[in-house]
């Protein structure tokens, strides 16, 4: 294994007076890191985009980091510029937790895509991306990505998302995990002085949502297990997270909707998804769907395994490689625009 967080560089940019898509303004800083360099022709940039809850930091674990970046790997960091960004409330940019608590601006993804572009090129002064990779809502922001800036990526590969507005089940959980934290007393409308209790009842809750049933059945084989297993997440999330940044967090897939301009994509995208992922149930067919909108669109759905882990299995970089790598191979000779 190899510590990739000690070989990527850190760094932050300041967007100064930044206008939300709710009107408000703030000075917004975001925080990144790099592994590689930007070669002569600035034509080997990569982007990864992380999950809910992450920031960019999900990229450098080993699980991930050693599939990815290594020697004769897909995005091997001795010919990629690799750029990983904590999206906007997240990681080490502006949060609310960071200060204004529950003044903090009540940002959608629309943002986040936003914040993203002006740091790739206003702050590192790239304007084109060999590859686009983004995980849940990551992969739900690259959708997003090619629909705005189509002409600005050569690859496009979205892993464990969907390009349709969250309704049904994927949306219930999300409100009741927010319900469990602002319904809490403790919460106090925001002003808490400590964490309160419902942000460990809520990441309790997205545990269970995005993890794997085979994986669970296996590991929670008694009363005590599972009782043992929840408070070791509550534990970890009071511990952890900030209960203003988790409800926004959530909060701000309320928006997405990129559906309707699919069309608009031109980038040849690679959509991975997974069969026992129950956030992106595989029998809606929201991937089929997605697909007949694509002009240069492919979805692969893989099936479930000794070492799936559910929606969670985006952390299993050993599974999903060898299609990033596909991907890269066929999209050589394209020409972004």
């Amino acid at each position: 294994m190899t510590d990739w967080k000690s070989r990527a560089e850190p760094g932050s940019r300041t967007i100064g007076d930044f206008r939300f898509d709710d009107g408000h303004r703030l000075d917004v800083t975001l925080a990144y890191h790099t592994l590689g360099s930007l070669n002569a022709d600035a034509d080997n940039a990569v982007m990864l985009l992380h999950g809910t809850t992450g920031s960019g930091e999900q990229f450098l674990q080993p699980s991930i980091g050693d599939f990815l970046f290594g020697n004769h790997q897909p995005l091997d960091v001795g010919t990629f510029f690799v750029i990983m960004p904590d999206a906007i409330g997240h990681g080490r940019s502006s949060r609310p937790s960071g200060g204004l608590g529950p003044d903090f601006p009540r940002y959608g993804y629309g943002d986040i895509v936003e914040g993203q572009y002006r740091l790739l090129v206003r702050g590192l002064g790239i304007e084109r991306l060999r590859l686009l990779l983004g995980t849940s809502m990551g992969g739900m922001q690259t959708w997003m990505w090619g629909e705005r800036h189509p002409g600005m990526t050569q690859a496009l590969m979205t892993v464990a998302s969907l390009p349709e507005r969250i309704i049904g089940r994927n949306l219930l959980w999300r409100r009741m995990l927010i319900h469990l934290i602002e319904s809490d007393p403790g919460y106090a409308d925001g002003h808490y002085t400590e964490q309160p209790a419902g942000l460990g009842h809520a990441m309790a809750l997205f545990q269970l949502m995005a993890g794997s049933p085979r994986q669970m059945a296996s590991d929670l084989h008694s009363v005590d297990a599972a009782d043992a297993q929840v408070g070791r997440t509550e534990e970890q999330a009071l511990d952890g997270e900030d209960a203003n940044d988790v409800v926004w967090e959530f909060d701000a897939s309320r928006d997405y909707d990129p559906a309707p301009e699919l069309d608009a994509i031109r980038a040849p995208l690679l959509a991975v998804n997974f069969e026992d992922d129950g956030l992106n149930p595989v029998e809606l067919g929201g991937l089929e769907r997605a697909m007949a909108r694509v002009g240069h669109g492919q979805g692969v759905t893989l099936p479930a395994g000794p070492k799936s882990r559910g929606h969670q299995t985006l952390h299993v970089a050993e599974i999903w490689c060898d299609h990033l790598a596909e991907l890269l191979a066929k999209t050589a000779g394209w020409t972004a625009g």
